[in-house]
């Protein structure tokens, strides 16, 4: 049997090939859409898997084949974009993640399998673990085949796609909650939390919060602010 798995973030191709050993079947990785329409000239894949994938997926693709996608909450609550910062500035701790039928409706399809996952730690130590618990996700649909379930009618709310101007820190938020902000944007691709101050611009990442409430250890990247 042939399968796809179509990522473009490190994470996630990183943990495929640790893994692939432990997965049946013949796998092609594909990182861009156009080397997924080449691929699909060529074969019939039984699933599509798209974790952590940030192109428009071509309706062709979704009506023809059965392609699974991945989102980091318990739909139907928190379709939508940013989920994971989202989830944090609301105070989550824990969410689900959701293997998904892709359809038209972004996030709105029927469900393969839910886990819990931990909101512990950097952006990017979350999506590795996501990344992790997504393989299982994968791997239990290629053995069962499992016929995905409507998603239910209550508990709706849709997340907005964050900006990249709402990672600048506030001045009004606590301790607390400017260590969540700075570390639910700590991963490669996203724009890092930041303020500007004396004609300069200050990211930071790397952040760590002592048992006393303090942040520390973090990295600063300081540079002249651009004047538009």
């Amino acid at each position: 049997m042939d399968y796809i798995f179509a990522s473009n973030r490190p994470w996630a191709i990183n943990s495929f090939l640790e893994y692939r050993a432990k997965l049946q079947g013949n796998w092609l990785v594909v990182t861009n859409t156009d080397d997924l329409l080449n691929a699909l000239s060529a074969m019939q894949p039984r699933y599509i898997f798209f974790p952590h994938w940030s192109e428009l997926v071509p309706r062709e693709i979704t009506e023809m084949f059965e392609c699974v996608c991945f989102h980091m909450t318990d739909v139907p609550f928190g379709r939508g974009g940013s989920p994971l910062q989202n989830l944090i500035t609301r105070g989550f701790k824990v969410t689900k993640l959701t293997a998904l039928k892709m359809e038209e409706q972004l996030d709105a399809g029927p469900v393969y399998k839910k886990d819990d996952l931990n909101l512990d730690g950097s952006a990017e130590q979350i999506f590795t673990r996501m990344a992790e618990l997504a393989i299982s996700q994968i791997q239990f649909i290629i053995e069962n085949n499992p016929e995905p379930i409507a998603q239910s009618t209550s508990n709706h709310e849709n997340f907005k796609r964050r900006k990249p101007s709402e990672s600048e820190i506030n001045k009004k938020q606590s301790i607390g909650q400017l260590f969540d902000h700075v570390r639910m944007l700590d991963a490669p691709g996203y724009p890092k939390a930041f303020l500007n101050a004396y004609g300069l611009n200050f990211e930071f990442d790397n952040a760590s919060i002592s048992d006393t409430g303090e942040i520390i250890n973090a990295h600063v990247k300081i540079t002249k602010q651009k004047i538009c």
